[in-house]
């Protein structure tokens, strides 16, 4: 029996996560996977209210108060969600976790990236990190694009897709400068291809697991 893995999926907004997650979660399934497909913020019932605070615009947290919330999302995530699942024996495929906080809170709210803020991110995820992370790689000028595609076609946006462009920069560099310190674990798939381009790069990232 394989050993059950924890997938995470990173990419600026725009970079068509969400279409090639839940494909991929598919094609898991058909090669005989046990797979739990989850997210973050936002998938425990306390997330649900997290992510309100978090995504709505309702109320501006400031950088300092972001970064907690996100945490004890993710806290309370890996601790009723993730880990659960895996002990079960279930492939978990989830849609951000920490990479994305180092890119988005660190790196876009231009916090001081210092130990005490690492150490505290690593708490947060309860001893679990990712067997493998696959960052789809958009440009900020092409995700720009995507995103106003979306928007054109009625999709709302939320709070941190509407950042200035300077933000989005920030969490660009701040992604490619995650994978290039942790190379094996994250894959770079370059996400300008078509659906299908993109999916058979990762699977075939995946295969080797």
């Amino acid at each position: 029996m394989t050993t059950a893995k924890f997938i995470t999926f990173e990419g600026g907004d725009g970079s068509g996560k969400t279409t090639q997650l839940s494909r991929t979660v598919d094609w898991l399934k058909s090669q005989g996977k046990d797979v739990l497909q989850t997210f973050e913020p936002g998938d425990t019932a306390l997330g649900k209210e997290i992510r309100r605070l978090l995504l709505s615009g309702e109320h501006t947290p400031v950088p300092a108060t972001e970064l907690l919330l996100f945490l004890a999302d993710r806290a309370q995530h890996v601790e009723k969600v993730i880990k659960p699942a895996l002990a079960a024996g279930k492939w978990v495929v989830c849609d951000r976790y920490t990479d994305s906080t180092l890119a988005y809170q660190l790196a876009g709210r231009a916090l001081e990236d210092t130990q005490t803020l690492r150490d505290m991110l690593a708490w947060a995820e309860c001893g679990l990190s990712p067997d493998v992370t696959i960052w789809l790689d958009l440009p900020v000028e092409d995700a720009a694009l995507r995103m106003q595609e979306r928007e054109s076609g009625g999709e709302a946006a939320n709070r941190l897709d509407e950042e200035k462009t300077s933000f989005h920069q920030a969490v660009y560099q701040a992604f490619d400068s995650i994978q290039k310190d942790s190379p094996q674990r994250i894959r770079r798939i370059d996400a300008r291809q078509s659906i299908e381009g993109v999916q058979a790069d990762i699977q075939a990232v995946l295969g080797q697991l």
